[in-house]
Order: structure tokens, then sequence, then C-alpha cells
């Protein structure tokens, strides 16, 4: 049945591939990537299974806390333009003088 799973799986991740090869926008794109990234989080918990070997399912954990926040970091970039570095000195707002 895992086997069955692991299949199903694979090929999802197929169409999602070439999904995120020809998506019309970058959000697309990035949707595409971080729909990569959660196949492979079931992927490897289904080969931990599958291989009796259970610490695969951390590994999954960790892998999914990393997707969840480079998917929200690019997509920041990619609507701002950066990631949040200070601005420049010339137009940052200075704080008034004292007395």
């Amino acid at each position: 049945m895992f086997a069955a799973a692991a299949i199903a799986l694979l090929v999802a991740l197929g169409l999602t591939v070439a999904r995120a090869w020809l998506g019309p926008t970058v959000f697309d794109r990035v949707l595409g990537a971080n729909t990569v990234g959660t196949l492979a989080v079931c992927l490897m918990a289904v080969y931990g299974f599958l291989t009796e070997r259970p610490e695969f399912l951390d590994v999954a954990i960790v892998y999914a806390l990393l997707n969840v926040l480079s998917t929200l970091a690019i997509l920041k970039f990619f609507r701002f333009g950066s990631l949040g570095d200070p601005e420049d000195e010339e137009d940052a707002p200075r704080p008034e003088a004292r007395p």
C-alpha cells in the first residue's frame, strides 16, 4: 500500500514540475516549487515507513519548515524587491536634532 502511495506521489511530482516549468507568472512557479517541496516531504515520510525507519519523519518535518520559510522569503523578495535590507542612508528619515 505504501508503494502505491509512493508511485502516486511521484506521478503528482511529475505533474507539478511540469506546471512549475510552464507557469505563466513568477507566482505560479513559486507555488509549483512549494508543491514540489510538500510532495518531497510526503515522499520522505512514505519512504521512512517503507523502510521501517521513523527518523525520516524528523527529517521531513525539518524540511517542511525550511520549505515554508523559503517560500515566504522568495515571495517577499518578488513583491518588495528586497528581504528587508536597511535603506540607503540618504533616503532614510533622519531624527530631528535636539538643541
